[in-house]
């Protein structure tokens, strides 16, 4: 490799030469040629180490970075399409949550509701049978008053009807007498016979 570049150098040094001879003068703006030689060798030497070593682990970590993009894009994916499974699922539970309530509500008010017909059925049967019970009182204390006053209109009558015939009337003639005034008086409705 020395005897190359020792080679390279020589003939690079007799190439500068002739140009000098044909161009004449150096020109400021252009380098010596033998710089831009020894500079394009520099430089496909750098770019063949770069090329052998850094390019590929340079690739390499590049193609990491982007797998790494890709899985965190993928795994945000999969989180964003959980998330929506879980939120349609949430919705999902709270619309049955709400039919629940719902139903319970309703079921609860059909409840009261037949409660309340049963708490006014007896209620009513209840009143009903007081009703009756006191109907029956005042039936039962009619018929006893009735009867108790018949017994002192008889006693009445039979006494007055001994001092007007100034006798006294047996006590058959007289409830006979009796009964037939009350059933006259009763049928007559108004009490005047």
């Amino acid at each position: 490799m020395p005897s190359a570049l020792a080679s390279l150098a020589i003939l690079t040094q007799e190439v500068h030469e002739e140009v000098s001879e044909t161009v004449g003068p150096e020109n400021p703006i252009l380098p010596d040629i033998a710089e831009i030689i020894f500079g394009g060798l520099a430089f496909l030497i750098v770019f063949g180490v770069l090329a052998k070593y850094a390019f590929p682990a340079l690739n390499r970590m590049l193609a990491e970075r982007a797998a790494k993009i890709q899985g965190e894009m993928e795994r945000a994916e999969s989180t964003r399409s959980e998330a929506e499974r879980m939120l349609e699922e949430y919705r999902q539970q709270l619309a049955g949550a709400r039919d629940e309530g719902n139903r319970i509500i309703e079921e609860a008010r059909k409840t009261a509701e037949q409660l309340r017909r049963d708490v006014q059925g007896r209620a009513d049967q209840d009143a009903q049978a007081i009703v009756a019970r006191a109907q029956e009182e005042i039936r039962a204390e009619r018929d006893r008053v009735f009867h108790e006053l018949r017994a002192q209109v008889a006693d009445i009558a039979v006494e007055l009807a001994g001092r007007v015939v100034g006798q006294s009337l047996d006590r058959g003639t007289h409830e006979r007498l009796i009964d037939e005034y009350i059933d006259q008086v009763a049928s007559s409705g108004d009490g005047r016979g």
